[in-house]
Protein backbone atom coordinates (compact mmCIF):
# COMPACT_ATOMS: atom_id res chain seq x y z
CA UNK A 1 0.00 0.00 0.00
CA UNK A 2 1.31 3.80 -0.44
CA UNK A 3 0.10 5.03 2.54
CA UNK A 4 1.02 4.03 6.19
CA UNK A 5 -1.73 6.02 8.37
CA UNK A 6 -4.57 8.12 7.87
CA UNK A 7 -3.21 11.48 7.01
CA UNK A 8 -0.75 9.55 4.17
CA UNK A 9 -4.04 7.99 2.61
CA UNK A 10 -6.13 11.37 3.17
CA UNK A 11 -2.96 13.42 1.09
CA UNK A 12 -3.51 10.66 -1.49
CA UNK A 13 -7.20 10.74 -1.88
CA UNK A 14 -6.19 15.09 -2.15
CA UNK A 15 -3.45 14.66 -5.08
CA UNK A 16 -5.09 11.94 -7.23
CA UNK A 17 -9.09 13.40 -6.38
CA UNK A 18 -9.91 10.18 -5.45
CA UNK A 19 -12.03 8.78 -2.53
CA UNK A 20 -10.92 6.37 0.23
CA UNK A 21 -12.29 3.39 -1.67
CA UNK A 22 -10.78 4.36 -4.97
CA UNK A 23 -7.31 4.27 -3.56
CA UNK A 24 -7.63 0.88 -1.86
CA UNK A 25 -8.85 -0.72 -4.77
CA UNK A 26 -6.31 1.12 -6.87
CA UNK A 27 -3.31 0.12 -4.18
CA UNK A 28 -4.92 -3.34 -3.90
CA UNK A 29 -5.16 -4.37 -7.42
CA UNK A 30 -1.35 -3.46 -7.77
CA UNK A 31 -0.36 -5.46 -4.86
CA UNK A 32 -2.30 -8.55 -5.49
CA UNK A 33 -2.37 -8.43 -9.67
CA UNK A 34 -5.86 -8.97 -9.80
CA UNK A 35 -8.01 -6.43 -11.98
CA UNK A 36 -10.44 -3.93 -9.70
CA UNK A 37 -13.35 -5.91 -11.51
CA UNK A 38 -11.59 -9.53 -9.78
CA UNK A 39 -11.60 -7.36 -6.56
CA UNK A 40 -14.71 -5.97 -6.47
CA UNK A 41 -16.69 -9.79 -7.02
CA UNK A 42 -14.89 -11.24 -4.32
CA UNK A 43 -15.70 -8.10 -2.06
CA UNK A 44 -19.41 -8.76 -3.09
CA UNK A 45 -19.40 -12.31 -1.75
CA UNK A 46 -18.19 -10.97 1.79
CA UNK A 47 -21.28 -8.32 1.27
CA UNK A 48 -23.63 -11.31 0.21
CA UNK A 49 -22.71 -13.34 3.23
CA UNK A 50 -23.29 -10.25 5.58
CA UNK A 51 -26.48 -9.66 4.37
CA UNK A 52 -26.91 -13.19 4.65
CA UNK A 53 -26.16 -13.14 8.39
CA UNK A 54 -28.41 -10.25 9.37
CA UNK A 55 -31.57 -11.99 7.51
CA UNK A 56 -30.79 -15.44 9.22
CA UNK A 57 -30.18 -13.87 12.77
CA UNK A 58 -33.59 -12.01 12.19
CA UNK A 59 -35.39 -14.95 11.00
CA UNK A 60 -33.97 -18.29 12.37
CA UNK A 61 -33.05 -19.63 15.71
CA UNK A 62 -29.50 -18.38 17.27
CA UNK A 63 -29.39 -19.93 20.34
CA UNK A 64 -25.85 -20.59 20.75
CA UNK A 65 -24.41 -23.87 22.08
CA UNK A 66 -23.26 -22.89 25.18
CA UNK A 67 -27.29 -21.61 25.52
CA UNK A 68 -26.12 -18.05 27.16
CA UNK A 69 -27.40 -15.72 24.41
CA UNK A 70 -29.84 -15.74 20.82
CA UNK A 71 -32.71 -14.25 19.97
CA UNK A 72 -31.85 -10.39 21.05
CA UNK A 73 -31.77 -9.12 17.61
CA UNK A 74 -35.49 -10.50 17.09
CA UNK A 75 -36.60 -8.85 20.66
CA UNK A 76 -34.98 -5.49 19.07
CA UNK A 77 -36.02 -5.23 15.89
CA UNK A 78 -39.76 -6.18 17.52
CA UNK A 79 -39.57 -3.80 19.69
CA UNK A 80 -38.44 -1.44 16.60
CA UNK A 81 -41.66 -1.71 14.65
CA UNK A 82 -43.84 -1.84 18.15
CA UNK A 83 -42.58 1.44 19.29
CA UNK A 84 -41.14 4.72 19.48
CA UNK A 85 -37.88 3.75 21.13
CA UNK A 86 -35.87 6.15 22.64
CA UNK A 87 -32.88 6.11 20.39
CA UNK A 88 -34.84 6.20 17.29
CA UNK A 89 -35.67 3.78 14.42
CA UNK A 90 -33.09 4.38 12.29
CA UNK A 91 -30.39 3.88 15.76
CA UNK A 92 -32.33 1.23 16.76
CA UNK A 93 -32.49 -0.88 13.31
CA UNK A 94 -28.78 -0.23 12.97
CA UNK A 95 -28.59 -2.07 16.42
CA UNK A 96 -31.11 -4.79 16.08
CA UNK A 97 -28.80 -5.73 12.22
CA UNK A 98 -25.79 -5.81 14.29
CA UNK A 99 -26.99 -8.35 16.98
CA UNK A 100 -28.14 -10.09 14.32
CA UNK A 101 -24.83 -11.19 12.47
CA UNK A 102 -23.41 -10.99 16.38
CA UNK A 103 -25.99 -13.82 17.24
CA UNK A 104 -25.19 -15.64 13.93
CA UNK A 105 -21.57 -15.80 14.56
CA UNK A 106 -21.83 -17.12 17.91
CA UNK A 107 -24.52 -20.06 17.42
CA UNK A 108 -21.48 -20.82 14.72
CA UNK A 109 -23.55 -19.42 11.44
CA UNK A 110 -21.32 -17.86 8.69
CA UNK A 111 -20.11 -14.13 9.26
CA UNK A 112 -16.90 -12.01 7.85
CA UNK A 113 -14.90 -10.90 10.38
CA UNK A 114 -14.30 -7.31 9.99
CA UNK A 115 -11.98 -7.19 11.60
CA UNK A 116 -12.47 -9.78 13.54
CA UNK A 117 -15.00 -12.45 14.55
CA UNK A 118 -16.10 -10.72 17.67
CA UNK A 119 -16.97 -7.43 15.95
CA UNK A 120 -18.42 -9.16 13.26
CA UNK A 121 -22.02 -7.12 13.61
CA UNK A 122 -21.11 -3.49 13.42
CA UNK A 123 -20.16 -3.15 9.42
CA UNK A 124 -23.15 -5.47 8.08
CA UNK A 125 -24.94 -3.53 11.57
CA UNK A 126 -24.44 0.22 9.87
CA UNK A 127 -24.33 -0.89 6.31
CA UNK A 128 -27.28 -3.25 5.97
CA UNK A 129 -29.46 -0.82 7.64
CA UNK A 130 -28.34 2.27 5.54
CA UNK A 131 -28.60 0.30 2.53
CA UNK A 132 -32.70 -0.31 3.07
CA UNK A 133 -33.28 3.36 4.22
CA UNK A 134 -30.93 5.44 1.74
CA UNK A 135 -32.12 2.48 -1.23
CA UNK A 136 -28.61 2.40 -1.97
CA UNK A 137 -27.68 -0.93 -4.37
CA UNK A 138 -25.23 -3.52 -3.35
CA UNK A 139 -21.99 -1.59 -5.74
CA UNK A 140 -22.23 1.36 -3.35
CA UNK A 141 -21.73 -0.37 -0.33
CA UNK A 142 -19.59 -2.96 -1.32
CA UNK A 143 -17.37 0.13 -2.00
CA UNK A 144 -17.84 1.44 1.27
CA UNK A 145 -15.98 -1.51 2.52
CA UNK A 146 -12.90 -0.89 0.67
CA UNK A 147 -13.29 2.07 2.78
CA UNK A 148 -13.81 0.40 5.99
CA UNK A 149 -10.99 -2.03 4.66
CA UNK A 150 -8.42 0.99 4.59
CA UNK A 151 -9.08 2.42 7.68
CA UNK A 152 -8.63 -1.08 9.10
CA UNK A 153 -5.36 -1.54 7.24
CA UNK A 154 -3.82 1.74 9.05
CA UNK A 155 -5.09 0.69 12.52
CA UNK A 156 -4.14 -2.66 12.18
CA UNK A 157 -0.65 -1.86 11.31
CA UNK A 158 -0.33 1.15 13.45
CA UNK A 159 -1.79 -0.35 16.77
CA UNK A 160 -4.12 -3.54 17.73
CA UNK A 161 -7.23 -5.26 16.46
CA UNK A 162 -7.28 -8.09 18.58
CA UNK A 163 -8.65 -8.15 21.88
CA UNK A 164 -6.27 -10.28 22.77
CA UNK A 165 -3.25 -7.93 22.30
CA UNK A 166 -5.26 -4.96 22.75
CA UNK A 167 -8.89 -5.38 24.52
CA UNK A 168 -11.85 -4.33 22.99
CA UNK A 169 -11.19 -1.31 22.02
CA UNK A 170 -9.33 -3.00 19.64
CA UNK A 171 -11.90 -5.10 18.67
CA UNK A 172 -15.00 -3.27 18.57
CA UNK A 173 -13.49 0.16 19.06
CA UNK A 174 -11.59 -0.68 15.43
CA UNK A 175 -14.95 -1.73 13.86
CA UNK A 176 -16.71 1.61 15.10
CA UNK A 177 -14.04 3.49 13.35
CA UNK A 178 -14.05 1.67 9.80
CA UNK A 179 -18.25 1.88 10.21
CA UNK A 180 -17.84 5.54 10.68
CA UNK A 181 -15.15 6.59 7.91
CA UNK A 182 -17.32 4.44 5.40
CA UNK A 183 -20.51 5.58 6.38
CA UNK A 184 -18.95 9.06 5.70
CA UNK A 185 -18.18 8.09 2.71
CA UNK A 186 -20.94 6.42 1.38
CA UNK A 187 -23.07 9.67 2.59
CA UNK A 188 -21.37 11.76 0.30
CA UNK A 189 -18.45 13.06 2.91
CA UNK A 190 -14.90 14.06 2.11
CA UNK A 191 -11.81 11.46 2.51
CA UNK A 192 -10.57 14.31 5.67
CA UNK A 193 -14.31 14.37 7.30
CA UNK A 194 -14.32 10.51 6.90
CA UNK A 195 -10.82 10.67 8.86
CA UNK A 196 -12.38 12.67 11.61
CA UNK A 197 -14.96 10.00 11.72
CA UNK A 198 -12.52 7.50 12.81
CA UNK A 199 -10.75 9.53 15.11
CA UNK A 200 -14.25 10.45 16.93
CA UNK A 201 -15.06 6.85 17.15
CA UNK A 202 -12.26 5.84 18.49
CA UNK A 203 -12.18 8.17 20.87
CA UNK A 204 -14.92 7.09 22.50
CA UNK A 205 -13.99 3.36 23.01
CA UNK A 206 -9.99 3.97 24.69
CA UNK A 207 -9.27 1.49 27.48
CA UNK A 208 -12.39 -0.55 26.70
CA UNK A 209 -11.38 -4.39 27.91
CA UNK A 210 -12.23 -7.61 26.47
CA UNK A 211 -14.05 -9.49 29.07
CA UNK A 212 -15.71 -12.11 27.45
CA UNK A 213 -17.93 -14.16 29.97
CA UNK A 214 -16.69 -17.76 30.33
CA UNK A 215 -14.42 -17.43 27.59
CA UNK A 216 -16.58 -16.97 25.15
CA UNK A 217 -17.52 -14.42 22.24
CA UNK A 218 -20.64 -14.03 23.53
CA UNK A 219 -21.20 -12.16 26.76
CA UNK A 220 -20.48 -8.80 26.72
CA UNK A 221 -19.47 -8.62 23.48
CA UNK A 222 -22.76 -9.11 21.24
CA UNK A 223 -24.40 -6.41 23.08
CA UNK A 224 -21.36 -4.26 22.56
CA UNK A 225 -21.68 -4.96 18.65
CA UNK A 226 -25.39 -3.65 18.99
CA UNK A 227 -24.08 -0.30 20.76
CA UNK A 228 -20.59 0.46 18.74
CA UNK A 229 -23.27 0.17 15.81
CA UNK A 230 -25.10 2.91 16.92
CA UNK A 231 -21.78 4.81 18.19
CA UNK A 232 -20.49 4.44 14.72
CA UNK A 233 -23.55 6.49 13.36
CA UNK A 234 -22.85 9.18 15.59
CA UNK A 235 -18.94 9.41 14.63
CA UNK A 236 -20.46 9.84 11.14
CA UNK A 237 -22.78 12.22 11.64
CA UNK A 238 -20.66 14.59 13.63
CA UNK A 239 -17.71 14.29 11.30
CA UNK A 240 -20.72 15.05 8.29
CA UNK A 241 -21.71 18.09 10.50
CA UNK A 242 -18.07 19.24 10.57
CA UNK A 243 -16.75 18.57 13.78
CA UNK A 244 -13.34 17.23 13.92
CA UNK A 245 -11.77 15.20 16.06
CA UNK A 246 -9.11 17.56 17.57
CA UNK A 247 -6.49 15.08 18.84
CA UNK A 248 -5.31 13.48 14.91
CA UNK A 249 -6.92 10.12 14.01
CA UNK A 250 -3.52 9.20 13.79
CA UNK A 251 -2.28 10.11 17.37
CA UNK A 252 -5.55 8.33 18.50
CA UNK A 253 -4.86 5.35 17.20
CA UNK A 254 -1.17 5.25 18.40
CA UNK A 255 -2.87 6.11 22.27
CA UNK A 256 -4.77 2.79 21.38
CA UNK A 257 -1.93 1.39 20.87
CA UNK A 258 -0.34 2.33 24.40
CA UNK A 259 -3.29 2.05 26.06
CA UNK A 260 -3.61 -1.70 25.10
CA UNK A 261 0.00 -2.02 25.83
CA UNK A 262 -0.29 -1.41 29.11
CA UNK A 263 -3.61 -2.97 29.69
CA UNK A 264 -3.48 -5.81 32.53
CA UNK A 265 -3.56 -9.17 30.69
CA UNK A 266 -6.63 -10.34 33.02
CA UNK A 267 -8.11 -7.64 30.39
CA UNK A 268 -7.32 -9.03 27.19
CA UNK A 269 -9.70 -11.76 26.63
CA UNK A 270 -8.38 -14.13 29.43
CA UNK A 271 -11.37 -14.22 31.09
CA UNK A 272 -9.39 -13.25 33.85
CA UNK A 273 -10.82 -9.68 34.95
CA UNK A 274 -13.74 -7.35 34.52
CA UNK A 275 -17.64 -8.91 33.88
CA UNK A 276 -15.91 -12.32 33.51
CA UNK A 277 -15.10 -12.35 37.24
CA UNK A 278 -17.81 -11.03 38.39
CA UNK A 279 -20.31 -13.17 40.95
CA UNK A 280 -22.51 -13.58 37.77
CA UNK A 281 -19.38 -14.19 35.25
CA UNK A 282 -17.82 -17.03 38.00
CA UNK A 283 -21.26 -18.97 38.74
CA UNK A 284 -21.81 -18.81 34.58
CA UNK A 285 -18.10 -20.37 34.15
CA UNK A 286 -18.47 -23.45 36.57
CA UNK A 287 -22.04 -24.61 35.18
CA UNK A 288 -20.36 -24.13 31.69
CA UNK A 289 -17.30 -26.36 32.44
CA UNK A 290 -19.50 -28.71 34.77
CA UNK A 291 -21.71 -29.18 31.82
CA UNK A 292 -18.56 -30.47 29.42
CA UNK A 293 -17.52 -33.20 32.28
Amino acid sequence: MRFRNLQELMELCESESKTISEIMIQDQSEETGQSAAEIMTVMTEYYQIMKSAVHKGLTEETKSPSGLTGGDAKRVEAYRKREESSAGAIACQAMAYALAVSEVNASMGRIVATPTAGSCGIIPGVFVSAQERFGWDDEHLVRGLFCAGAIGYVIANNSFISGAEGGCQAEVGSAIGMAAGAMVELRGGTPEQAVHAVGLALKNTLGLICDPVGGLVEIPCIVRNGFGAVNALAAADMALAGVRSAIPSDEVIDVMLEVGSAMPSRHRETAQGGLAQTPTGRKIMKELRARKK
